[in-house]
């Protein structure tokens, strides 16, 4: 795997997370059933297109693709607050992110941390908007503290992947072209952020 250059504000860990991320996506494909078409390093044409990358995607560069995934998969969302608090855990955030959006992981985070504070006795219920805010960060580090860091990291990762699952088990229900995709989700993103991370 080729290292990445640093970018400015990245921890490395989110740049680790980058890495990780590049190392599942491969290079270039362009699959007959993606409706997201040709895609280099995991970034599809429409988004190259909307960050100004105008040429042919298989010369997309590593450098665009990384800044892309910094910007609008890990300090948008805020995941970069997260990845603070628990890098498994924005691990688990960021890799669902580039896969589905980062409005899915912010809601599945939202939903485990409401499902896992026993009716608001422990931290109060988040609104599941898809935001992770102050709000939803300071529900995880309440969460934290009640369980304990590795605790809650395990148990925020179990759940999230659980919904992701869910989430590719509809696509593929809704969309018999999906079940294309269906191995390599399971594969490469269920599971992927191994829960001894958490510790």
């Amino acid at each position: 795997m080729n290292k990445v250059k640093l970018l400015a504000g990245a921890s490395a860990a989110a740049l680790a997370i980058i890495a990780a991320i590049f190392h599942v996506e491969g290079d270039y494909v362009n699959n007959p059933n993606d409706p997201g078409g040709p895609t280099r390093h995991g970034v599809t044409q429409a988004v190259a297109r909307e960050h100004g990358y105008q040429g042919d995607m298989r010369d997309f560069p590593k450098e665009l693709a990384q800044q892309i995934y910094f910007e609008d998969y890990i300090r948008k969302p805020g995941f970069d607050r997260l990845i603070e608090l628990s890098p498994a855990v924005g691990e688990e955030a960021v890799d669902s992110g580039v896969n589905a959006g980062p409005v899915q992981p912010s809601k599945w985070l939202q939903i485990a941390l409401n499902s896992l504070n026993r009716r608001g006795k422990d931290y109060p219920d988040v609104t599941v908007d898809g935001r992770t805010g102050p709000a939803t960060m300071a529900a995880y580090a309440s969460l934290q503290r009640v369980r304990g860091r590795a605790e809650a990291c395990r148990m925020i990762v179990k759940l999230m992947d659980a919904q992701q699952a869910g989430h590719y088990l509809r696509l593929a229900g809704d969309n018999s072209t999906y079940e294309t995709f269906m191995p390599g989700w399971t594969i490469n993103r269920i599971g992927n952020v191994p829960l001894g991370k958490c510790a």
